[in-house]
């Protein structure tokens, strides 16, 4: 396995046949960290420095106390981060980012060293939120639940109201049509002698 020897003044990295020089003016990246880790999948992210003329990046992956180095390049892009796999779970990883300008390659940033959590661990997480969303459900079906009662109640109401107006409002124009037939039964029953509707009586 051929070995690459990274002298400290001057980097040289062989990729596709074409070899990058470190660009003085060009900064490293900053703030990177990891986001979505997992057993065997992570997102590596940073920042460039404001008016770095910066075209691509390239990142070192490499297992803590191992030789062997991941090397990951792409160009044409402004993306500021990049998804690492493959990784073993429960396991120390060191990373490295680099911008690419179109004069080369900036220096490496800082080591950034994370672990990989344990297979249980993610499982264990992964069940966790699966519980997180069947509560989630559950609370979404029991207020739609709660929210057809209520309209149904209040349109019951809506309709017992609406039944009392219009019963109130068939006795309310019944009561002048009753008053007028009791004052016309009472005027025919009446004479001029009594006007009480009294019967006269002869005498023998």
């Amino acid at each position: 396995m051929r070995r690459v020897f990274m002298p400290t003044p001057l980097l040289i990295l062989s990729c596709f046949g074409a070899s990058w020089v470190l660009a003085d003016s060009l900064a490293a990246p900053v703030n990177v960290s990891i986001r979505d880790l997992k057993g065997s999948f992570a997102v590596v992210t940073w920042d460039i420095p404001d008016g770095e003329p910066v075209i691509g990046f390239a990142i070192t992956q490499q297992k803590k106390d191992v030789r062997m180095l991941r090397f990951i390049q792409e160009v044409n892009t402004t993306t500021r981060s990049c998804a690492l796999w493959d990784l073993e779970a429960d396991t120390d990883y060191i990373v490295h980012v680099q911008s690419i300008s179109i004069s080369g390659p900036s220096p490496l940033s800082e080591p950034l060293q994370f672990k990989t959590p344990k297979d249980a661990e993610t499982q264990a997480s992964k069940s966790k939120d699966e519980v997180t969303m069947e509560e989630v459900g559950q609370n979404a079906q029991l207020r739609a639940g709660e929210l057809i009662i209520i309209v149904v109640v209040l349109i019951m109401w809506a309709g017992v109201i609406a039944l009392f107006c219009r019963q109130y409002d068939i006795i309310k124009d019944n009561e002048p049509n009753n008053n007028k037939d009791k004052a016309k039964n009472s005027s025919e029953c009446s004479t001029p002698e009594h006007p009480s509707g009294g019967l006269l009586r002869s005498k023998v």
